[in-house]
């Protein structure tokens, strides 16, 4: 099993599970994954399509889900951190943060020999690819952030229906945990090309794998415990690409629109059809775009 040392330096020293796809000489591409979601969450397919294109793939569990480390025991009132962040006061502590999420995946970048890589992430990954161009300019060649947002209050908007779904605490027992996640993710992802036979086999094969739900409240409190990017994100020199799905209700379209707004020479897809996921129909025009946007990247 492939594990990574990826930030020694915290009183729990982080390790990554990864997996790469594609010829380790192509441009090396990081895929970041979202709140709660395993490696499983960017489909092999994806990831093989993007090998083939001729990037070496590199994707990974974030910390405190999947088979990475598992902070166990530490403790975080999300509530309250929630609160402050949306009042504009003060966060209560956090365990950590959008930026050590972003400094795992520049460990594993190093433990991989890798001085630079592109780097993509979804929704809460989306905001940890925007932390690691912020800290880390020079070590990114390029960035996609897909259906996420800048951290500003305005632009981090939910349909309540979608908010309720995401943050109610996942079932215990694995059928009713496969028929929540069915009828939840319905409510944000594409209406035309959702498919719950597909989504009833991913969310089996993610419970299977590691069911971990001591690990959201950690994650979702990095997510609110970390300042809003406009600032610097108005000040970054990366090239970047913003991806948002018209359907989305969980990470509204104008979160996607304000991050290609602030960053200089951003480019927006926004795509019809698509949700806040990746489904497959869409895929070409995904791939697309990311090969595109990363081989002009390495040219300019």
């Amino acid at each position: 099993m492939p594990i990574a040392p990826a930030n020694t330096h915290e009183a729990t020293a982080i390790e990554l599970y990864y997996e790469t796809h594609g010829d380790p000489t192509d441009p090396a591409l990081l895929l970041v994954n979202g709140y709660s979601s395993q490696i499983l969450g960017w489909r092999a397919g994806f990831r093989e399509q993007l090998a083939e294109r001729g990037r070496f793939v590199i994707s990974f569990d974030n910390r405190d889900v999947g088979l990475s480390t598992h902070l166990d025991g530490v403790e975080v009132d999300v509530v309250a951190v929630t609160k402050a962040a949306l009042a504009g006061e003060p966060v209560p502590p956090v365990p950590y943060t959008l930026s050590d999420f972003g400094d795992d995946g520049m460990g594993l970048l190093e433990h991989l020999g890798i001085e630079a890589a592109h780097i993509a992430g979804v929704s809460m990954g989306g905001m940890i690819v925007q932390q690691m161009a912020i800290d880390h300019p020079d070590r990114v060649l390029s960035m996609t952030s897909i259906m996420s947002t800048t951290g500003e209050r305005g632009y981090f908007d939910s349909a309540p229906e979608a908010l309720d779904a995401l943050t109610a605490p996942p079932p215990v027992d694995r059928d009713e945990f496969i028929a929540n996640g069915v009828a939840s993710s319905k409510i944000w992802s594409s209406r035309r090309h959702y498919d719950p036979d597909a989504m009833a086999g991913f969310l089996a094969a993610a419970f299977d794998r590691m069911f971990y739900p001591e690990g959201l409240p950690r994650q979702m409190a990095a997510v609110r415990g970390s300042a809003p990017r406009a600032e610097a994100l108005g000040k970054l020199q990366v090239p970047t690409l913003v991806i948002h799905g018209r359907d989305d209700t969980l990470i509204l379209p104008n979160g996607g629109e304000r991050t290609a707004e602030l960053i200089p020479g951003a480019h927006l897809l926004l795509l019809g059809d698509m949700g806040h996921d990746l489904p497959e129909p869409l895929w070409p025009v995904i791939i697309d775009a990311i090969i595109s946007h990363t081989a002009h990247a390495e040219t300019s």
